[in-house]
């Protein structure tokens, strides 16, 4: 970048602290007023979709319950790519009690660029969204950039060949800090890393193979009319070429199959329990994970801790519907004293909190919530998570280490920092077809049409 685009990036950093300052919400059933709410309070506020989405869909009949979704997880998505093109097209910013504006304008734009919505009903919907709002007033101003956005044809061009802070974003429509570490880390694959995040993710279900074979159950599919494929590394992974509502699924409601990346099925390869293990799942929720080691070692003894009482309901929820039992404890993994019996686990998949930065497609509001300096305080977080989890551990057992990060300082380098200061801890290496191999851990990055980004090590603890 030239040393003019340096300067401008660093005067948007000066501008954070109040770009970040709260504006007051509207009530409102405008749909597309709703979504750029959503969008602000995500962008300004560092508020998830996961929080924000179920009350904004309330608001809304259930016919435009779809379309809501697909407008506030599409402007994340494509968020620095449109924000690039409507700074280009503004002539000063808006005051700070107007910024939500802004966001109306980003919905608009991503409707303009990236759906089949008609340009006119796009841009008749944002500029009433934009009243809806209180804005009346600016109606004028958002109707014209709109405008200009659909009858513009060289402004792409010429983005993308500029040297400049907005053609960055353009291209590659994620934050600067992001780009520079995952190049860092991945010189030879970051371009298609980022390409892949803004892709949509695939659906992928996990098959319970007590209660039905995975082909007998893409056969359910078939007839069901849901065209699915096996998935090439987890043997209990289906991967639908669309998605489909979970009610839609033969005989979900019976736990004959769970949603699932691939990536996290393949934890109970690595694990590979005795008979009658005793099996620890640290930070379990939502309790994915938890299911998928009951379906693999039925007569396993599995208890699921995690520390946010919100969280664990849905362990409950997912062992409910998979007919599964498990010991759930809301407890700190860091302070086990709070909760553990004194009882050595054989086992222990330690699916450590993390940037969460492999699953991007999936929650594209990471873009906008991860921040540079939240990196290292993660990686605290992870190796004090694993040196507690250690101790839990019985001699001669094993530990998986897992994370939906694509950042070695989460991953391999925690690994490292702990076998180093750790001497009863054994690397086990994972033979696998999937994955980067590198000395601490496979890496798996985010596929097109396939799995997430994901890391694993496996750890033995000697017997002495």
């Amino acid at each position: 970048m030239t040393q003019k685009a340096t300067k401008k990036m660093a005067k948007k950093k000066t501008n954070k602290r109040y770009l970040k300052r709260k504006v007051s919400m509207v009530e409102t059933s405008n749909l597309r007023a709703i979504a750029a709410q959503v969008v602000h309070q995500v962008s300004h506020e560092q508020k998830s979709l996961s929080s924000l989405m179920p009350p904004a869909l309330e608001k809304v009949p259930s016919q435009d319950k779809a379309l809501l979704q697909e407008l506030c997880f599409g402007t994340c998505r494509w968020y620095h790519k449109l924000q690039a093109i409507q700074q280009c097209l503004m002539v000063q910013p808006l005051p700070h009690l107007d910024i939500v504006v802004n966001s109306a304008i980003l919905v608009g734009i991503y409707q303009l660029l990236e759906m089949r919505t008609p340009a006119h009903a796009a841009i008749f919907e944002t500029v009433e969204a934009v009243e809806a709002l209180g804005f009346f007033r600016l109606k004028g101003m958002v109707n014209g950039i709109l405008r200009n956005v659909e009858r513009e044809e060289e402004w792409p061009e010429q983005l993308i060949d500029a040297d400049t802070y907005e053609s960055f974003f353009y291209e590659y429509s994620h934050p600067r800090w992001f780009i520079d570490k995952l190049s860092n880390n991945w010189p030879d694959r970051w371009q298609e890393i980022l390409h892949i995040n803004n892709e949509r993710p695939p659906m992928t279900l996990r098959v319970n193979l007590n209660k039905v074979s995975r082909d007998e159950y893409l056969e359910k599919l078939n007839q069901a009319d849901i065209d699915a494929r096996a998935t090439k590394y987890a043997p209990t992974g289906i991967t639908l070429n669309s998605p489909v509502d979970v009610t839609a699924l033969p005989y979900f409601d019976e736990g004959f199959v769970s949603v699932q990346d691939e990536a996290a099925q393949l934890c109970c390869e690595l694990l590979d329990a005795p008979a009658k293990a005793r099996i620890l799942d640290t930070c379990a929720a939502p309790g994915g994970k938890t299911c998928a080691i009951l379906e693999r070692f039925p007569d396993a003894e599995v208890t699921a801790i995690d520390i946010d009482p919100g969280r664990i309901e849905r362990i409950h929820q997912n062992l409910e519907r998979t007919k599964l039992e498990a010991k759930v404890v809301v407890g700190d993994a860091a302070d086990p004293d709070s909760w553990w019996d004194k009882e050595l686990f054989d086992r222990i998949l330690l699916d450590a909190p993390c940037s969460a930065t492999g699953v991007i497609r999936r929650h594209p509001d990471i873009k906008l919530l991860r921040q540079e300096n939240d990196i290292v305080p993660l990686a605290s977080l992870q190796l004090s998570l694993l040196e507690t989890s250690w101790a839990l551990l019985k001699p001669g057992g094993k530990l998986v280490y897992a994370t939906c990060s694509i950042f070695s300082q989460e991953n391999s380098r925690i690994i490292e920092r702990f076998i180093n200061k750790q001497p009863d801890a054994t690397l086990v290496p994972i033979e696998a077809e999937w994955g980067t191999s590198s000395p601490f851990g496979q890496q798996l990055f985010p596929q097109e049409g396939g799995h997430d980004g994901f890391f694993y090590a496996c750890l033995k603890k000697s017997d002495q």
